[in-house]
């Protein structure tokens, strides 16, 4: 249940990015058109920015420690921003999904995409029993 509901939570604030950032596009699948074949879209897009995140990302984040430590955390704009630029280059390799044009245009993309989905995570967190 958490995962369908991180799933959706990123899903949604990736059509959200892509309204708000000029150079981040989502093309279907289907190349006719219609809803569910974009949302399904948007739902795979998704499934692999966690996947690359999962681990790509962690990779990235043991190998560049000292670069966090002496960049106070700003690196992780880059690393993101590449990260986003990786999805975009295997949902390019699968013909549809997410086609990012420029690095500066996936790191703006990438802050955009953290911003709401933390903002969603809070709003929409599982209650925890204790």
């Amino acid at each position: 249940m958490r995962f369908l509901l991180k799933l959706i939570i990123n899903a949604f604030a990736l059509w959200v990015t892509t309204l708000i950032v000029s150079g981040v596009t989502v093309e279907s699948y289907d190349p006719n058109g219609g809803e569910l074949p974009l949302i399904l879209t948007y739902l795979l897009i998704a499934l692999i920015f966690g996947v690359v995140n999962g681990i790509v990302g962690t990779v990235i984040r043991i190998v560049a420690f000292p670069l966090y430590i002496l960049t106070l955390g700003l690196i992780s704009l880059i690393v993101n921003g590449l990260l986003l630029l990786i999805v975009s280059w295997i949902s390019d390799a699968m013909g549809f999904g997410l086609h990012v044009d420029g690095f500066w245009d996936g790191v703006w993309a990438a802050l955009i995409l953290a911003v709401i989905s933390w903002l969603l995570g809070l709003i929409f967190r599982p209650v925890i029993r204790r």
